[in-house]
C-alpha cells in the first residue's frame, strides 16, 4: 500500500503522538509499504523507508521558541493570526489548523501521489472534512476522547476563570462532528471505545481496537543494576490531573514503609499545583524530580526502583504501566480506562487498586515492600505479558487489516 501518516506533533520525545508515529511509521516499511508522514513540530527525527512532510504551525501556548516563525510577519498570515488570537480567548486551534494544512499539503501532493489509505493520529480537525473529498479512505487514531481529560480537571478546585478557558480549550464538538464522518476509527482499547462512543457517538461497529505495542529491545530487565531501598517511581506529566498524582502524594503519608518517589515528568514547566500538595503532605524530602532523561536513564531508573506507580483516574492505554512491565518491575496500577487490560490479573502480574484511593495505593506498596519474592515473580509475569500480547508488530499487522477493511468499503 501507499499510506499516508499524519500527527500535529511528531517527535516522540513531545507525548505519545509522536511515539505511536514513530512505530507505526517503522513497521510498516517494514511490511513492504510505501509511507509518507504529513507531520506538525516538534518534528521527528528522521525516520528510514520514511517520507517526512513538514508543516509549520505557531503554538502560543507553549514557551516562545517551542515554534519559531520562519518569516518576520508570519504572525500576520492567516492560520497564524488565527492561532494568534485563538489562544488568547484560551482556545487551543493547535489540531484545527494542523488539518487545514494538512488539507492544502494533501492537495499538493496528490500532483505527484497517489495514496491508498490516510491515517490520522489524534486530531480530528475540521479540515479532514475537505480531505475526505479527496476520495481517499481516511481512518482515524483516537486514543481517547479529550471530554475524560476535561472531567479530570473540574474534580478539582479553580476558580471561574479557569474553568471557562477549560471549557474553551478542548475542541470537543469539532472531534465528536468529524469522528462520525470518516471511514474508521481506530482506537487503542476496549474500555477506550466505549468511552468514544459514549461521549462523541461513534459506532461501535465503526470502531476497531488494535492494542499498543512497546519497544521491549528498549524497555528490558537490566543486569548487575541495585535495586535502591524503598524507591518508587511514576512517570507520567504530574500536571496532568488524571494521572492521579494528588492520591500518591496523599499515599506517601499512610504507608509503614518510609519510601522515597523518583518523578520522571518530562520536565515539566509548569508545575503550579504539585509543589503545593508537596508541602502540605510535607513530603519534600522524599521526592525527587527527575526531568527529562533518556530511554537508557528510564529504564535504568526502573530498574533501580522496587515498584512502579499508575493509579491513573483514567487512561486510553497507559504506556509507563507496559514500559515498567517490561522492565520486570512490579506495578501498582488503578482501574482507570483501561488500564487493566494492559496491566493483566492482580497480584499475578500487577497489583490493581481502585480510582482515586490513597488508601488502597498505600497497601499496595506495604504488600509489596513485604514481600520481595512477589515482587520478582509479578515483575517477571508482568514482562510475559508485555511479550506476548502488546507488540509494534502485532500491531501494524491489524492496522493494514483495518486499512484494507476501508479500502474494500471505499470502492
Amino acid at each position: 500500500m501507499k499510506i499516508c501518516l499524519m500527527s500535529y506533533r511528531g517527535n516522540p520525545y513531545c507525548g505519545g503522538q509522536g511515539v505511536y508515529l514513530m512505530y507505526i511509521a517503522r513497521e510498516l516499511v517494514k511490511l513492504g509499504h510505501e509511507v509518507h508522514a504529513i507531520v506538525g513540530p516538534p518534528y521527528p527525527f528522521e525516520m528510514q523507508g520514511v517520507t517526512l512532510h513538514r508543516i509549520g504551525n505557531h503554538n502560543y501556548f507553549n514557551v516562545p521558541d517551542f515554534v519559531k516563525p520562519h518569516k518576520p510577519f508570519a504572525t500576520f498570515q492567516p492560520f497564524n493570526f488565527y492561532e494568534f488570537v485563538a489562544s488568547k480567548l484560551g482556545i487551543f486551534p493547535e489540531i484545527e489548523t494542523f488539518s487545514f494544512r494538512a488539507f492544502l499539503k494533501l492537495k499538493e501532493l496528490q500532483k505527484t501521489h497517489r495514496f491508498d489509505i490516510i491515517h490520522d493520529n489524534q486530531c480530528l480537525g475540521y479540515g479532514f472534512l475537505l480531505i475526505k473529498n479527496l476520495g481517499v479512505p481516511f481512518v482515524s487514531t483516537l486514543h481517547h476522547p479529550l471530554s475524560i481529560d476535561r472531567t479530570t480537571w473540574f474534580e478539582y478546585p479553580s476558580d471561574f476563570s479557569l474553568r471557562v478557558k477549560r471549557v474553551l480549550y478542548y475542541p470537543l464538538i469539532m472531534q465528536a462532528f468529524v469522528s462520525n464522518r470518516l471511514d474508521r476509527i481506530i482506537t487503542v482499547s476496549h474500555d477506550s471505545a466505549k468511552e468514544i462512543n459514549l461521549a462523541f457517538g461513534v459506532p461501535m461497529e465503526k470502531q476497531r481496537v488494535v492494542y499498543n505495542g512497546l519497544d521491549s529491545s528498549i524497555f528490558h530487565p537490566l543486569t548487575g543494576v541495585k535495586k535502591k531501598r524503598n524507591q518508587i517511581i511514576f512517570v507520567g506529566n504530574v500536571e496532568d490531573r488524571k494521572k492521579g498524582v494528588a492520591y500518591i502524594l496523599k499515599a506517601l503519608t499512610l504507608t509503614k514503609h518510609k519510601v522515597h518517589l523518583i518523578v520522571v515528568d518530562g520536565g515539566a514547566p509548569n508545575r503550579r499545583f504539585v509543589p503545593g500538595w508537596i508541602d502540605r503532605f510535607g513530603l519534600n524530602d522524599r521526592i525527587r524530580f527527575m526531568g527529562k532523561v533518556t530511554n537508557e536513564e528510564l529504564v535504568r531508573l526502573y530498574a533501580e526502583s522496587e515498584i512502579a506507580l499508575s493509579p491513573s483516574l483514567y487512561e486510553g492505554f497507559g504506556f509507563p504501566a507496559a514500559e515498567a512491565m517490561a522492565c520486570e518491575l512490579p506495578v501498582i496500577a488503578s482501574t482507570g480506562g483501561a488500564l487493566p487490560e494492559v496491566v493483566g490479573e492482580h497480584l499475578k502480574t500487577a497489583y490493581i487498586v481502585p480510582t482515586r484511593d490513597p488508601e488502597a495505593i498505600a497497601a499496595g506498596i506495604d504488600t509489596l515492600m513485604d514481600d520481595p519474592a512477589l515482587r520478582r515473580r509479578m515483575g517477571k509475569a508482568a514482562r510475559a505479558r508485555i511479550l506476548t500480547t502488546f507488540t509494534w508488530e502485532n500491531a501494524t499487522k491489524e492496522m493494514v487489516k483495518v486499512y484494507q477493511e476501508a479500502i474494500d468499503a471505499h470502492r
